[in-house]
């Protein structure tokens, strides 16, 4: 279950609130990153929308901001206040205002260290990284209107994290032989468990077309799956029409999905804002989960 928040996250003035935002961020990138000063601050603040987390006093613990160019930036949160879903609320909120302004998409600068929490949130890697005021970075970018291509490896990762990220009680994968390079990526494995030992009654189905092969090579998710027997089920396709079926993918049963129409590929289309597509591959697999067989030697394993 979700623990009630004891903050909140509003839009600011920054004529009005400037100190309380370099507050915030002086203390995160002056004085823990060390970034100067003179670099911290620029020219895009005053034309920036920002928002801010206080606590219940009413004192600031967190900020971040979308500039004119369409990036979210300045993302800072005190570090007694990390872990505890400030920078989501953060992140959430400004792109609730991307989408308010009807912009197609939103990109940002992430820290390398900070690449997998904006993964989750359905941030896609975009070329080489680079150093910015002496920290490595890595360009990304967040689809809001229509769904993204998916072309490159670090791509489907980032975006199956965010599709397992963003499911409610249940996920629905179908793979030829749990694709190694996705499924056994540790983004991936982590989004996983993170999935199965936060919800109760969380479900994910995972239906195979090879059940041998990653079984032989002792593939992790099966080995997560094993220990958390009450959330995995894994079945076979056994209907010579569904050993004909080349695609592969998952879809959650929120708005998330990410359909690769050649299932030993990463190329494919994916969104987080699709409900009607999601809902979609949840009935084309729940008909072939029918069809299809319980993979019990995964339970005999022992690994």
């Amino acid at each position: 279950m979700t623990a009630p928040r004891d903050y909140r996250v509003d839009a600011v003035d920054y004529a009005a609130d400037a100190d309380w935002v370099h507050a915030v961020r002086d203390v995160v990138f002056v004085q823990e990153q060390q970034v100067p000063r003179d670099l911290e601050r620029d020219a895009l603040d005053p034309l920036s929308h920002h928002v801010m987390a206080r606590d219940a006093s009413g004192t600031p613990i967190g900020t971040a901001r979308l500039t004119p160019e369409h990036r979210i930036g300045r993302m800072a949160v005190l570090s007694a206040w990390r872990g505890r879903g400030v920078g989501d609320a953060l992140l959430v909120a400004l792109l609730d205002e991307a989408r308010r302004r009807q912009w197609p998409d939103v990109s940002l600068h992430a820290q390398v260290s900070a690449e997998a929490f904006y993964a989750r949130h359905g941030f896609l890697p975009e070329g080489e990284r680079f150093v910015e005021a002496g920290i490595e970075h890595q360009g990304m970018r967040r689809q809001l209107a229509g769904p993204a291509s998916i072309a490159q490896r670090a791509e489907a990762v980032a975006i199956t994290t965010a599709v397992v990220t963003q499911a409610r009680r249940a996920l629905v994968i179908y793979s030829r032989a749990l694709d190694p390079g996705l499924w056994d990526a540790p983004p991936v494995i982590e989004s996983l468990r993170r999935f199965a030992t936060r919800q109760t009654g969380a479900q994910i189905h995972i239906l195979l077309q090879d059940a041998g092969t990653p079984q032989r090579a002792l593939a992790p998710l099966i080995g997560l799956g094993q220990r958390l027997s009450s959330v995995f089920a894994f079945r076979e396709v056994q209907d010579p029409v569904d050993m004909s079926y080349t695609a592969a993918f998952v879809a959650n049963d929120d708005h998330g999905y990410y359909h690769r129409p050649l299932g030993h590929r990463f190329d494919g289309e994916a969104g987080l804002a699709h409900a009607g597509r999601a809902r979609q591959l949840r009935n084309e697999f729940a008909q072939m989960w029918e069809r299809s067989r319980p993979v019990g030697e995964y339970r005999a394993l022992g690994i």
